[in-house]
């Protein structure tokens, strides 16, 4: 009896980055998805940061406080929106709504630069905004892909995220000076409008593979209720489990994030000081991610699991915290942010975004979106209390320190625990 035939070989390029045969085309596509979201976002970034702290570094706990309460509002609105809304129309309405309000602060940013209203008002913004699109986007990617895929490709499409992470700096560092904010606000819009096509191209690729599979029309609305996300949140030990490692992943960087706030204002008095050293952490945090999620990442998630990704970087800034806890200087704070967010970007969020691969649909989007906002601002707000009232104390730098590494120690247990179970996950099971 004649031998089936082989399977086709992966090409050149394929084998280089560790994909599979066929998975160049729909990677490539996620990588410019995402390259063309983060290089329009961190064009903004350090305007944010700038504007953060023209508001007052002792008014960032408010800050992230308004951030929470603003989440709130929009969490129900993005809910009744999706249960109306059909599945394959959802982002690219949620993304031109938010285009049409870049256009508006850009306005307002132009007429009134000095306002320190608007400064807070558009750091809450940029802040929501960051959230929903970035989840919405990645919501998209677990709906495409499959497991066996995601492990493969994810890495590599978070790529797209760090190199536009490198180049959204550069781009708004050289042209803020010929732009001004309004001119950096619209071309953040556009590129923003740029992942639509994108976006229909990886749809169109999903159902060439899979045909019409009964009960799963991406034509349809998600359907449910306006605060269906929370609810199957509550209802699922795995789901809660994904939200206290955002908690716990939050308060690692609220620590890091105001610590930095303070020591960078009495390191650097002047605004342009604080934007270069603001765009170098950035330049040098997308670089590192960069080589390692083409190159590393995705061979350790095939080998290792998703487990390993999601306990590997907590493990890593457990260790830069008690480093800091020993010298509370700028200079370790700025490794400790570094090493922070390398591991975040290039294991820990391949590897969260992995976990929902394995989840029905609608978790996918409505559960998905809430621990990416409601949960993750949640935890920013609590945690930046905890930090403002540690200071208030007079304990310093030590004890947040001391602080983040319990928290990291507890992320990297919970971490392995759910990468675990997501690797032993077959993908018409549901939720693990």
């Amino acid at each position: 009896m004649d031998e089936p035939p082989a399977a086709p070989e992966p090409s050149r390029a394929e084998r280089l980055l560790g994909l599979g045969r066929g998975e160049l085309a729909p990677a490539t596509c996620g990588f410019a998805f995402f390259f063309f979201l983060f290089c329009g976002y961190f064009m903004l970034r350090p305007l944010r940061e700038t504007l953060g702290i023209q508001a007052g570094v002792d008014q960032l706990q408010w800050l992230f406080t308004a951030t929470f309460a603003a989440t709130l509002a929009v969490v129900p609105l993005f809910g009744w929106f999706s249960a109306r809304a059909p599945r394959a129309r959802l982002l690219t309405w949620i993304y031109g709504i938010f285009a049409l309000a870049m256009a508006a602060f850009g306005a307002a940013l132009h007429t009134r630069p000095d306002s320190v209203w608007i400064a807070r008002v558009f750091y809450v913004w940029l802040s929501v905004f960051n959230l929903f699109v970035v989840s919405l986007g990645w919501s998209l990617m677990a709906d495409v892909f499959r497991m066996e895929s995601a492990k493969r490709l994810f890495a590599l499409i978070a790529a797209g995220a760090s190199a536009g992470g490198l180049c959204g700096p550069l781009l708004g560092g050289l042209l803020a000076g010929a732009l001004g904010p309004a001119g950096l606000l619209l071309l953040s819009a556009g590129l923003l409008c740029a992942t639509l096509p994108l976006k229909r191209w990886l749809l169109r690729w999903r159902a060439a593979r899979d045909g019409a599979q009964p009960g799963d029309d991406i034509r349809r609305p998600l359907g449910g209720s306006l605060f269906a996300g929370l609810s199957r949140l509550a209802q699922s030990p795995f789901l809660l489990g994904m939200a206290a490692l955002v908690v716990l992943l939050s308060a690692l960087n609220t620590f890091l994030y105001m610590e930095q706030a303070r020591l960078v204002a009495d390191a650097f008095p002047t605004a342009a000081q604080r934007i270069r050293i603001f765009s170098a952490l950035d330049f040098t945090v997308q670089a590192l991610s960069l080589l390692s999620q083409v190159f590393f990442t995705g061979r350790a998630a095939a080998r290792l699991g998703v487990r390993f990704l999601l306990a590997a970087a907590p493990l890593t800034v457990g260790i830069a915290f008690l480093a800091l806890a020993a010298h509370p200087v700028f200079g370790v704070l700025a490794a400790a942010m570094i090493v922070r967010r390398v591991g975040e970007y290039a294991l820990v969020k391949p590897g969260r975004e992995m976990l929902f691969t394995v989840v029905p649909a609608e978790d996918k989007y409505k559960a998905k979106n809430a621990i990416d906002t409601v949960v993750y601002r949640g935890g920013d707000a609590a945690s930046g209390w905890v930090k403002a009232g540690v200071d208030a104390l007079g304990y310093g730098a030590a004890l947040i320190a001391l602080m983040g590494a319990a928290c990291a120690l507890a992320a990297a247990a919970l971490g392995y625990r759910l990468g675990r179970r997501a690797d032993a996950a077959r993908p018409d099971a549901g939720t693990p």
